[in-house]
């Protein structure tokens, strides 16, 4: 397991073959070990684990937000992963919070409208992350599509040599996205949750039956959602602009966020929508 800058220098032994970065905060679940089989078809797989402070507001849950190390690297040993890169916050942000990346317009809607600096963190330590272990991929899960996308974009505006992969989200059994977050519903809540998958479901079924009206399913999506303590959004953005349109038509996503007890749980469905075709497609690279 590398900790620190200098440890990095390990990376330069894996060339020539290309370094395939999967950021994530740990506490692994079967989701994050997709994105490891993904990086492991491109080349020498690197796996960050670090709960980044810089993306949580102050009443958000950085301090409760589960660390399972250990179990992370057990997890981890059964993959053809070269480097664990697991830095402290000292390292990350020797000199405090000083120069940060802005996002561009893609992070003022969805998540990024009610949790203001959020973007800002992740792509302040997904730059120091490319940066740190120079690597020529990275993978991503769907379920983060807004985060897909807005990495994507500063990758294409400040010219990263980097390519970026998003794979499909991970589902338990019922349709529940797999987040490291669900581990805060107790067994009704777990059941009420299964609502969010389901919400999509009713969104693409009237699609395909031929509804083009993005307020009448945002509308029928919400109505789905009543059993949810509160709905954070339920909207239909067009890809990869995130921007609203009456009329549906195109590359758009279909994203919910709610909570579910304690539980702020995201999910999506990335679409072409065309004429009388509807097709789930990849967030990147279309």
């Amino acid at each position: 397991m590398l900790t620190s800058s200098e440890e990095l220098s390990f990376l330069d032994q894996l060339r020539p073959d290309p370094i395939v970065l999967v950021p994530t905060m740990g506490a692994l679940h079967s989701g994050h070990l997709e994105l490891v089989k993904e990086a492991e078809k491109y080349g020498k797989v690197v796996v960050s684990i670090f709960v980044n402070p810089t993306q949580f507001a102050p009443n958000e849950d950085f301090d409760s937000y589960p660390r399972t190390l250990e179990s992370d690297l057990d997890l981890l040993s059964g993959f053809d992963v070269a480097a664990v890169f697991s830095p402290p916050v000292s390292e990350m942000y020797a000199d405090g919070v000083v120069t940060t990346v802005q996002p561009g317009g893609r992070a003022d809607c969805l998540c990024g409208a009610d949790r203001p600096g959020h973007y800002s963190g992740v792509l302040t330590v997904v730059a120091k992350l490319f940066n740190m272990t120079k690597a020529d991929y990275a993978v991503f899960g769907r379920k983060d599509a807004q985060q897909c996308l807005v990495i994507d974009q500063m990758v294409s505006d400040l010219k990263m040599p980097i390519k970026l992969i998003d794979i499909p989200t991970v589902r338990e059994v019922g349709g529940l996205a797999m987040s490291s977050r669900n581990r805060y519903l107790d067994k009704e809540q777990h059941t009420r949750a299964q609502v969010v998958f389901s919400s999509l479901q009713k969104a693409k079924s009237m699609l395909e039956s031929g509804c083009r009206s993005a307020k009448e399913i945002e509308e029928a999506v919400v109505s789905e959602l009543a059993v949810c303590d509160s709905i954070e959004y339920a909207e239909v953005l067009s890809v990869p602009e995130l921007e609203k349109n009456e009329i549906i038509e195109g590359r758009c996503l279909l994203a919910v966020a709610v909570k579910v007890g304690s539980a702020r749980l995201i999910d999506n469905i990335s679409l072409l929508v065309e004429n009388d075709k509807v097709t789930e497609i990849p967030l990147l690279g279309v």
